[in-house]
């Protein structure tokens, strides 16, 4: 198994990694444990039950969405997910150095794709052109 200061090595390379930080520490840990086929099984373990649940509720969701409690719940859930979104996504924005001054480029291109239909690739794409632009400016001031 893993002792303290190998788990927290664990855990400093799975922030450093990109996607899901439990599955990336699962992955490590199953590595160092028993390597390939650890971290295989230790991401099966941490990703499935998840995966099961969710699939289950979608192959028999159709059975009882019209049900009137099930509507009262899923509307009483409602705030909660807005919760659960939005704390992270202000945790990021304050990361990513976002400010009144320019919380307007997401707030633009969230509407852009919710109310006028723009595909998020071009959103992607115009950010970065408009990084690249902006770097380019900021790089020629120097």
């Amino acid at each position: 198994y893993l002792d303290e200061k190998e788990f927290l090595d664990a855990t400093a390379v799975a922030q450093a990694a990109p996607g899901i930080l439990a599955i990336n520490i699962a992955i490590l840990a199953g590595y160092k444990v028993k390597g390939f086929w650890g971290s295989v099984c230790c991401a099966l373990g941490a990703a499935l039950p998840s995966f099961v649940i969710i699939l289950l509720i979608a192959l028999f969701f159709h059975n009882f969405k019209d049900n009137p409690i099930v509507k009262r719940v899923f509307l009483g859930i409602r705030p909660a997910v807005v919760a659960l979104i939005a704390v992270p996504v202000f945790r990021l924005a304050k990361t990513a150095g976002i400010t009144y001054k320019t919380a307007w480029l997401p707030a633009a291109s969230a509407l852009l794709v919710w109310l006028l239909g723009v595909s998020p690739v071009y959103i992607v794409l115009a950010a970065g052109f408009g990084g690249f632009l902006y770097g380019r400016v900021k790089g020629g001031a120097k």
